[in-house]
């Protein structure tokens, strides 16, 4: 398969800050990624919005439901039979109570010092940084 041939997966993720600057990350429970912390998210389903797709994976992931607001970037990871292309959206909490859910195994709010000591997944914390989207702390 050539790199032009290779499929693409359309996939979210949601920056959340909490009030004091902490940004909400999962740990998967999942391949890719297993093991890794991560921000929320997941593939965007058959005919429906990047916004409905964000919604959807905040609540199975983390039990938080959000208003999604501006596309803060987007980027390109190998997948197993293709790429995943993920976009990633700023998100505001408007209700529910954080817990692990679907395919997330924890989640948590974590600021700057605690985000540095976790195995997060491959080129997230650099992605945040160009993004000015680290946690405060």
């Amino acid at each position: 398969m050539t790199p032009s041939s290779k499929r693409t997966i359309r996939c979210v993720g949601a920056v959340v800050h909490d009030s004091f600057g902490r940004l909400l990350l999962v740990r998967r429970a999942n391949p890719p990624g297993e093991g890794m912390w991560s921000i929320p998210g997941g593939r965007v389903e058959p005919g429906e919005t990047d916004e409905a797709a964000v919604t959807r994976e905040l609540v199975e992931e983390t039990g938080l439901s959000v208003t999604v607001g501006r596309l803060v970037g987007h980027v390109e990871r190998p997948a197993p039979d293709g790429v995943f292309r993920i976009f990633d959206y700023e998100c505001q909490v408007t209700s529910g109570v954080l817990r692990a859910g679907d395919d997330a195994s924890d989640a948590a709010w974590v600021d700057s010092a605690t985000l540095h000591t976790l195995p997060t997944t491959d080129g997230l914390v650099e992605a945040l940084s160009d993004w000015n989207c680290l946690p405060r702390g």
